[in-house]
């Protein structure tokens, strides 16, 4: 796959080269002067009459005869105890002397017992040139070579030692994301956005006939998991141009520069290849705003800076379009929002219940499905959820299906994945102590009756005591008729209510209070927060939002937007509208405490009843006593 040129012989390149070549060289005069300090040991000039000495007292161990001189080896002056297997030059002397024309000095080795090694030709100039300084400059420029390609590969470099400041995008083309629009579901809008972008890549006459401009840019805006990057490879698998894909903290370095050095390289090779599409993933890793506070990036500022400048500065009736995806756009640079850099805000956000059927449709198609599976059903169950989690859902009830042996997936797989998904899988090992499984029982069932006696609830589909990974010890499960996008203030009132109306049951059978309603209390008091503070219900502070949210995509954290006396009034009332709901829970299972020990008593039997057999239970006669 073409990766787009890249520009050679650039300055800096030829800086790099030389530098090498220069550090190549030294390492190899280095280098043989090493190795001529090892293989040359310490040698002493004697006369060739100190030498016939040597001779008489036996006490030369070799001789090497070159051209010029006499090299003597000295015997070793250790005992042959301290010896032992002494190698050839260990505790030796050497000496040299001149060479004299002595016919009879072969006899005078031999009597003396000394090793006489014949004379050596000096090798070829040209040979011995090679091997001193040509391989070992070659050896020291490979490895440096690639231990400067590593450094680069794991630096984020694009994999060798002059290319520091590239781009390294991967690039697609035609369809080799494998993805398209028709793989795409639940997010209509966006693809029409974007399905207009490679009409224009496509068919740019029909738009600039009547006056038309093609974005520069286009900002995926969307919480985790909703297909913002999955719409991005749909639009390489539709667009049959050049696709650069990579993510913001590509740009981002330990060195200043080099961030902005490959902004400029992309943008060049993107004009090169136009047209073509950059995408550029997790873009508040480079763009967030510019504040000048303590921590700030000069790095990842220049590198904005760059991106800035370069989409200024580049032609977009050549059709290089920029693709962005984010779930902070609240963090992102004003400059980078503006018109004229990301023109287009595509939102891409969680799914209506059409669009949840129709991505389970997707995942689905390559699934074995039974014929009693009802997609709908499963869409209503999963309120809320987003692509990455109905995928999950897919798969999770594919493969129950066959750790239960049946070659097709049915209904039940997909309820219970949704159940895996929502509150983990079933914690077989658990053992609770009989009292324990009680107070689980009515705590649940005080949830149920209380959404079943009030009529802005939700009906109950499931009613369980079967503990779950995820910590719950029972839960109740609830499934709406329709989707919803509106709560009202009287729905907020018994959702609250309905949430109290766990622990509620206990103090009613029990006279006690445990811990399993923490997380019941938990969202209570968030709902009834936000109920006063920023929904505008409370009476007492009227239409006044007191809290804002912040990362409305991640966490949802909210923020407060008023002074220290006014948030203590909050708690009041706060605090009033969970007394009056906890109130409001204990007399409904007061007045219902018949229906509330029946249904709690089978529950106990059977551990998970559905929400067609409590309302059976629920509207039996009571029996009366004889």
């Amino acid at each position: 796959m073409p990766t787009g040129k890249t520009p050679q012989g650039s300055p800096n390149d030829t800086r790099t080269l030389m530098t090498f070549i220069i550090l190549a060289v030294l390492f190899t005069s280095i280098l043989n002067m090493f190795l001529s300090a090892v293989t040359t040991r310490k040698v002493e000039e004697i006369t060739y009459t100190q030498f016939l000495q040597m001779l008489e007292e036996k006490t030369v161990d070799s001789v090497e005869i070159l051209e010029d001189r006499l090299v003597i080896t000295q015997k070793s002056q250790q005992s042959p105890e301290e010896q032992g297997e002494l190698h050839y030059f260990d505790g030796a002397q050497r000496y040299f002397t001149g060479r004299v024309d002595d016919p009879d000095l072969t006899q005078r080795l031999i009597e003396a017992g000394a090793e006489q090694y014949a004379p050596t030709q000096n090798n070829s100039p040209i040979l011995s040139f090679i091997t001193s300084w040509v391989l070992p400059f070659a050896l020291i420029y490979a490895l440096s070579s690639l231990i400067m390609r590593s450094v680069s590969k794991k630096m984020g470099g694009a994999g060798g030692p002059m290319s520091f400041g590239k781009n390294t995008a991967k690039i697609y083309a035609q369809k080799a994301t494998g993805v398209t629009f028709a793989d795409v579901a639940g997010q209509e809008e966006a693809k029409e956005s974007l399905l207009e972008i490679v009409d224009f890549l496509h068919h740019s006459d029909k738009y600039t006939t009547i006056g038309a401009k093609l974005p520069k840019g286009a900002l995926l805006v969307g919480p985790p998991g909703t297909g913002k990057t999955l719409l991005a490879k749909a639009v390489a698998g539709e667009a049959h141009v050049p696709f650069y894909s990579l993510s913001g903290s590509d740009f981002v370095e330990m060195f200043v520069g080099v961030g902005a050095s490959r902004v400029r390289d992309l943008f060049k090779q993107a004009m090169e290849n136009a047209p073509c599409i950059v995408f550029i993933d997790e873009i508040d890793a480079i763009g967030k705003s510019r504040d000048n506070q303590i921590g700030s990036n000069d790095e990842r500022e220049q590198t904005l800076n760059q991106l800035l400048s370069e989409m200024d500065g580049f032609d977009a009736s050549k059709g290089v379009v920029i693709l962005g995806a984010t779930n902070r756009p609240e963090v992102l640079d004003k400059a980078l929002l503006r018109p004229g850099r990301f023109d287009r805000r595509v939102i891409v956000d969680k799914p209506d219940l059409k669009g949840r059927e129709e991505i389970l449709k997707v995942h689905g198609k390559d699934v074995k499905l039974d014929d009693d599976v009802d997609l709908h059903q499963v869409a209503l169950a999963t309120s809320g959820g987003v692509g990455a989690d109905l995928a999950n859902i897919v798969n999770e009830a594919a493969l129950r299906a066959v750790r239960m042996g049946r070659s097709k997936v049915n209904q039940s797989d997909f309820m219970e994945a949704v159940e895996v998904i929502v509150a983990g899988k079933e914690k077989k090992d658990r053992i609770m102590t009989e009292q324990e499984k009680k107070i689980v029982a009515y705590h649940e069932v005080g949830h149920a009756l209380a959404t079943a006696l009030q009529k802005n609830t939700q009906p109950v589909q499931k009613i369980t005591i079967v503990p779950r990974t995820m910590g719950s010890l029972g839960y109740t499960m609830q499934m709406p008729e329709e989707e919803r996008y509106l709560m009202s203030k009287e729905e907020i009132l018994d959702q609250i209510t309905t949430l109290l109306a766990g622990r509620s049951a206990e103090e009613i059978i029990f006279q006690t209070a445990t811990t399993g309603a923490s997380n019941d209390i938990e969202r209570a008091t968030a709902l009834a927060r936000s109920f006063v503070a920023q929904y505008g219900m409370s009476e007492r502070f009227d239409m006044v939002g007191l809290e804002s949210i912040q990362n409305k995509y991640l966490d949802g954290r909210s923020v407060r937007n008023c002074a220290e006396v006014t948030s203590a009034a909050v708690d009041e009332e706060v605090l009033r509208i969970i007394k009056e709901c906890h109130e409001k829970a204990l007399k409904l299972l007061q007045e219902n405490k018949e229906a509330l020990h029946r249904i709690s008593a089978f529950l106990l039997e059977k551990e998970t009843i559905t929400g067609e057999e409590f309302m059976e239970i629920l509207h039996q006669e009571p029996q009366k006593e004889e």
